[in-house]
């Protein structure tokens, strides 16, 4: 069996859960996604089934990714997003919305990101998660990375909505991070849903609960 598909992911498993849900349902072993959703995010998820559909994901994770991010100010977190202990800004003053416009646009383009400490990119040919649980001390090297489009949806201290229009390789928590930081009152990500990867929409996913 050859197949690519989506599905829309819960909040709560990981993508590593969704592949062995489909494993089972398909009977493949050859299961793989096209870029990973935290536990704590919903949507789009596009899975591979067979050995030919596995290598095609490679270009498919190269495509354009469209998030909606609910970020909380005035306070930071360990992980950058509500697992974290968090750390609070004092004397945080609640930006305006034009200062917030402001700092989102300048994060369109190319830009330099540092990836959450709480991740899984190789430190040293390990994933940096694993060294900060055994309580290494993790430096994490920058990464340059697009985000095409970002738009302001909604602001209400201390919770903003913003829509992110990203390239491969961005971490949404980090984006939130590091709007907090250049906003002068520290910020995490709340809540993600990805709306869409590549050409698969919300739209044209199925949900887990109707894998064969």
């Amino acid at each position: 069996m050859e197949k690519i598909f989506a599905v829309w992911k819960p909040k709560g498993p990981t993508s590593h859960d969704v592949v062995n849900e489909v494993r089972r349902a398909f009977g493949e072993r050859r299961v793989g996604h096209a870029g990973t959703l935290d536990p704590l995010a919903e949507g789009v998820l596009v899975l591979g089934v067979g050995r030919e559909a596995t290598r095609k994901l490679g270009s498919i994770v190269k495509k354009e990714k469209e998030y909606v991010a609910k970020i909380k100010l005035g306070k930071e977190s360990s992980t950058d997003d509500e697992e974290g202990e968090k750390t609070a800004f004092k004397n945080a003053v609640p930006p305006l919305p034009g200062e917030i416009k402001k700092v989102l646009e300048s994060f369109i383009g190319e830009t330099d990101q540092v990836p959450p400490v709480y991740s899984a990119v190789k430190v040293r040919g390990e994933s940096a998660h694993r060294r900060i649980r055994r309580g290494e001390a993790v430096k994490m090297k920058s990464r340059r990375v697009k985000i095409a489009e970002i738009e302001l949806l909604k602001y209400d201290w201390p919770y903003l909505i913003v829509r992110v229009v990203t390239g491969p390789g961005v971490y949404i928590r980090a984006v939130a991070r590091d709007i907090g930081r250049r906003l002068g009152v520290g910020g995490f990500l709340s809540s993600l849903t990805r709306t869409r990867v590549g050409e698969f929409t919300k739209e044209k996913t199925i949900s887990i609960s109707d894998l064969p």
